[in-house]
């Protein structure tokens, strides 16, 4: 059960830039859903494609729930199931890299000071886990799906919600803030809110090109500024740069009869990159693949390349910061 556009990405290859450039990929997933499989052995297939990718982090998408738990406590067995693949990892019969060197996973915030016993249990599952997503995108538009954790309207701000967002940062742990760009203040009044907790920003707080948003990229990138610009006076808060080739974004990717090359995804997303480096800065920042979701757009090789011609604008340092160092210090992965 391979990837099922994998024919269509095997039409184009190009050659891997700056093959040497350590890469640490904070953001991918690892499922085996009824259509498709992406675990250990396909994820490497795209980590072994030329870039030197020596660390990343697991970011939670609701695989291998335990069914046998309470509710509350059955995402934990993701953490169990995502540990283990880092075990496997780090025996280095997969290669120096270091597969889900972070976990991220799930619990839901809903539960108030209750959740306290379910990030404790994620602790105590793996000292990988790192931190927890609890995804709120929601529209109203039916064109546009909901996240996967079933959010209502203005979750952000529910008082239960944050008190369990306030059970993080005691525990030395972050948030990954995943929802779609009309959302952005919201997360502007968390981060506010709470100063002391790690929130990392997931796909550029979601700029979406579908729906209602169809044929509004001007429009929608010059509010998502305003917004960014104001996030980033949040020192907590840092940036994953990625994520905006699915098709939700609506830049068409996915739709040509051969796959883009990295001139065609820097061309159709750089502009965000590149702002988000600007007001941010590279210290808090950091390229993300968003794989296997991304891979309905382009080849992994491929999307570090587009990565790399955006980065060879700013200095060496700094591109450590945008490939590695940003995110393994967002993770502590040292």
């Amino acid at each position: 059960m391979g990837y099922q556009n994998q024919a269509w990405l095997d039409q184009w290859r190009e050659p891997v830039i700056d093959p040497d450039q350590l890469i640490c990929d904070p953001h991918h997933h690892l499922w085996d859903h009824v259509t498709h499989r992406y675990l250990l052995d396909e994820f490497k297939q795209d980590l072994d494609s030329g870039h030197r990718v020596v660390s990343t982090v697991f970011v939670e998408c609701a695989s291998m729930y335990n069914v046998d738990a309470a509710v509350a406590l059955a995402p934990v067995g993701e953490t169990e199931f995502v540990n283990g693949v880092a075990a496997m990892s780090a025996s280095g019969a997969y290669g120096t890299g270091r597969i889900a060197a972070g976990i991220v996973g799930f619990a839901d915030l809903m539960l108030g000071r209750e959740v306290a016993a379910v990030l404790d249990a994620h602790r105590v599952a793996s000292s990988r886990f790192r931190g927890i997503r609890h995804t709120t995108g929601w529209h109203e538009s039916q064109s546009i799906r909901n996240s996967h954790s079933n959010p209502v309207a203005g979750q952000m701000g529910d008082s239960t919600f944050r008190e369990g967002f306030a059970e993080l940062a005691p525990r030395g742990l972050s948030f990954d803030a995943w929802f779609y760009h009309p959302q952005l203040k919201e997360l502007i009044d968390l981060a506010d809110a709470f100063p002391n907790t790690q929130i990392i920003l997931d796909h550029f707080g979601g700029p979406l090109g579908i729906g209602p948003y169809a044929g509004k990229s001007e429009e929608i990138f010059a509010q998502w500024q305003k917004d960014v610009t104001q996030l980033a006076l949040c020192p907590n808060v840092v940036a994953k740069l990625g994520g905006i080739v699915m098709p939700i974004n609506g830049f068409g990717l996915h739709k040509g009869d051969q796959p883009p090359t990295s001139d065609a995804i820097v061309a159709a997303t750089g502009r965000y990159h590149d702002f988000a480096i600007e007001v941010f800065g590279p210290e808090r920042c950091m390229f993300e693949s968003n794989f296997p979701v991304d891979k309905q757009s382009c080849s992994y090789h491929v999307l570090w390349n587009a990565f790399k011609k955006i980065a060879k604008k700013h200095t060496q340092a700094d591109q450590q910061w945008l490939f590695h160092d940003t995110a393994s210090r967002a993770y502590r992965l040292n």
